[in-house]
Parts: structure tokens; C-alpha cells; sequence
């Protein structure tokens, strides 16, 4: 498949690495091409850089992997258009500028409404998929923890496209769990203050979470 990837950081960078690494193309839209000089040179010839509006246009599957703040000026960029009908890869969290207090993040969002269901609202005609948010940017890709495959919490409106983020997910050596729809994320987004609470404390960034069934 073509992926674009809305976002140059960490995030994006690590997901698009694993995309390629299994036989996807891939294409980072950026607003600072020279960010990703490194990484396109450590790449094959399947990765590709753009603006946003290009990445969007060029992915069957879209991946949203910028600050949250950022989200909606992303997808403006991107453009409509190139957004409709497509699965969208919600990676983002809501995270404030402000510290965390006692290693608890503070986020910009109310509990009764998540980020990505703001997103979903505004673009309607997309499909939003929430994954990727409760864990860091190092484990997304195949994590290993001694063979026991962590979980990955999902959750979209759309059926279709979150069989599409389950086999990619799969692929990628996770176990998934599917809330629901969209307000699921609700809960799943929160999770990423849950995950960065050993990092802050005490520089512990190694884990992920697990569903126990």
C-alpha cells in the first residue's frame, strides 16, 4: 500500500520506517523537508517526502502523527479532498504545553469529548482510527517483550477501516483490542498519561500495556 504520514517527528519518522520495512511505500508530509534528510537516506527507495497536501494525496492510508494542537491545521493542509473516503490512523494524543504535575500530563480536552472525536466532526467523510497513542514512538514497531505481544487499543466508526489498522497492527506484532466507536477514544487517549507516568518518575519507557483475557 501508499502511506502518507502527516507529521515528521519521532512518531512519524519510527511509523514510516516500519511501514516500509514491510513492503510499503511511504511518504512524510512535513513543513521542514530538511528534518527528514537523515532519515530518507537510511531508507529504500520507497520513501518519499512532501508537504502535508501531497503525503494526504498520496496514501491509501493516511497516518495523523503530529502534536495534538497541531492536528487540525495539519488535516487543513492535507486538504479535504484528499481525506475523504480514506482511513485515517489517529496516533495523536492531546497533550497541553503545560508541565506534568507528578509526572501526570495535563491535557486540552474535556473527558466527555476526545481529540479524535473533534476530528472526526470536523471531517466527517473520513475515517478516523485511534491507535498507536498509548505507547512510545520506540515500541510501535514490533516490540519485543519476550514473545507476549502487547495490546494495541482501537477504536473508529468505521468497520472497514479498522479491519485495515488490525492487520497492520498485526503485522506489527501487536495484539488488538477493538472498544468501539469513536467516543471509545475517550478512554483510550487518557492512557497515554497512564503510559508516561514510570517515564517521568522513573525514566522507565520500556512497556506497553496488556489485555488480560
Amino acid at each position: 500500500m501508499k502511506i502518507g504520514i502527516l507529521g515528521s517527528g519521532e512518531v512519524g519518522q519510527t511509523l514510516g520506517s516500519g511501514f516500509i520495512k514491510h513492503g510499503h511505500q511511504v511518504k512524510i508530509g512535513t513543513s521542514n523537508p530538511d528534518k527528514l534528510k537523515d532519515w530518507l537516506q537510511k531508507q529504500s527507495a520507497n520513501a518519499f517526502v512532501g508537504t502535508f497536501e501531497e503525503a494526504a494525496m498520496f496514501g491509501d492510508i493516511i497516518v495523523l502523527a503530529v502534536k495534538g494542537s497541531a492536528t487540525l491545521t495539519v488535516l487543513d493542509k492535507a486538504g479535504n479532498k484528499n481525506l475523504n473516503g480514506k482511513t485515517i490512523i489517529d496516533a495523536t494524543n492531546p497533550i497541553s504545553d503545560a508541565a506534568p504535575v507528578n509526572g501526570v500530563l495535563q491535557f486540552f480536552t474535556d473527558i466527555n469529548f476526545s481529540l479524535m472525536e473533534q476530528l472526526q466532526n470536523k471531517y466527517p467523510d473520513a475515517n478516523f482510527v485511534k491507535a498507536f497513542s498509548c505507547v512510545g514512538s520506540s515500541l510501535m514497531v514490533n516490540p519485543d517483550f519476550g514473545g507476549i505481544k502487547p495490546t494495541m487499543f482501537i477504536a473508529g466508526n468505521n468497520d472497514d477501516s479498522k479491519l485495515q489498522v488490525k492487520g497492520i497492527l498485526n503485522t506489527f506484532g501487536w495484539d488488538v483490542e477493538d472498544t468501539g466507536f469513536a467516543e471509545a477514544a475517550r478512554a483510550i487517549e487518557p492512557l497515554a498519561i497512564l503510559w508516561c507516568i514510570p517515564g517521568f518518575r522513573e525514566n522507565r519507557w520500556r512497556h506497553a500495556f496488556k489485555l488480560l483475557k
